[in-house]
């Protein structure tokens, strides 16, 4: 199939049934296209949405969320996850202010943090309108199986091999329908399972489907055991029903996030109240829960302590605060605390936020 009759077929199929209704796709412009692909990046559309739309309410522009504050930044971006991401927005978002515009090459979006190649043609593409290809991981798949490539696709040389499909295919006209048609394909019809063939506009020369290899490929990354971490988490109760927040490194996992403190294990617990003065009065260890990242396990156990010290005395400034869950807003919490907070406040019928 020429790159033209591709081009063709894709374009014609999208013009029936291509998503055109994706609220960053009306109106497009560079910011709105950058938000969302960064958003879309290990995250599904549906996921995305919502999160999208509140995050362009609150910053409708590149100079909102340059001067925004970091902590509100990811207070909205917070159960998204993956936070590298809000941090880097925010990061290239400065940028962008510092130098007036909004840059409009390949090397001037690359040089931004969290801007990688795919991220940067698929602006350049939507936005600009210039002819750049794209990788992400539908079109990855697309292409993998139209040619039958066998191999990891995140391998340098797999990797190098389907951006030279990608670009060869890329059209020079309506390249913004083209970028936006070939991630829908993948998206919605060419998916990782029970991929729809039969309605596939590429179907007649897809070498996969020729093959009967379709559910082979993309050829999957050779699994590996995912290791598992153990954590306590402590859970300060003061006499107000508050709870004991320390703010993360900016870096690492949820990284620049408020959290509770951490310990190893429960042998520890004891030191680690004695170093800090704390007078327990009431001590409830919870069930273990496990969150799955990307490359472990963590499966940590909830201790929630009831103590009556002074207010301030286990505090570190500018480090910790007490929380008053549901009231405090622009607190950046991850998922797994987020969730386990909501329990413990149904469990005490809602006294936790509310004394």
């Amino acid at each position: 199939m020429t790159p033209h009759v591709f081009q063709a077929n894709l374009l014609h199929w999208f013009d029936q049934f291509g998503r055109k209704d994706l609220p960053w796709s009306v109106p497009v412009t560079p910011y709105r296209v950058w938000i969302s692909e960064v958003m879309l990046q290990q995250t599904q559309v549906v996921t995305v949405i919502p999160y999208f739309n509140k995050f362009i309410q609150r910053y409708p522009d590149v100079d909102a969320l340059a001067n925004a504050p970091l902590d509100e930044v990811l207070s909205l971006w917070a159960g998204l996850g993956y936070y590298a991401r809000a941090r880097n927005l925010h990061k290239a978002a400065v940028l962008i202010q510092q130098a007036g515009y909004f840059p409009d090459s390949l090397e001037g979006l690359m040089a931004l943090p969290g801007i990688g190649r795919s991220t940067a043609g698929a602006i350049l593409s939507i936005a600009f309108n210039k002819s750049e290809p794209i990788l992400d991981g539908n079109v990855r798949r697309v292409l993998a199986r139209f040619k039958a490539i066998y191999g990891w696709t995140g391998g340098n040389a797999i990797n190098k091999q389907l951006w030279a499909v990608s670009a060869f295919y890329t059209p020079e006209k309506r390249v913004a329908d083209y970028t936006q048609a070939i991630m829908d394909l993948g998206a919605t019809l060419c998916t990782r399972s029970k991929p729809n063939c039969l309605a596939c506009p590429l179907r007649s020369d897809c070498l996969a489907l020729q093959l009967g290899r379709v559910h082979e490929l993309p050829t999957p990354k050779t699994s590996k055991k995912i290791p598992t971490k153990h954590s306590v988490f402590v859970l300060l109760l003061n006499q107000n029903k508050e709870i004991l927040l320390e703010k993360r490194a900016p870096v690492g996992i949820w990284g620049g996030l408020w959290s509770v403190p951490e310990i190893d294990d429960m042998q520890a617990l004891e030191g680690w109240c004695h170093s800090r003065t704390i007078n327990i009065v009431k001590k409830e260890v919870l069930a273990i829960r496990r969150h799955t990242f990307s490359h472990y396990h963590l499966d940590y156990e909830p201790v929630l302590l009831h103590i009556d010290n002074p207010i301030n005395n286990v505090l570190e400034v500018d480090k910790a605060l007490w929380y008053k869950h549901l009231q405090m807003k622009n607190i950046a919490l991850p998922a797994p605390v987020k969730q386990l907070f909501d329990e413990i406040n149904e469990e005490y019928n809602g006294e936790i936020s509310t004394l």
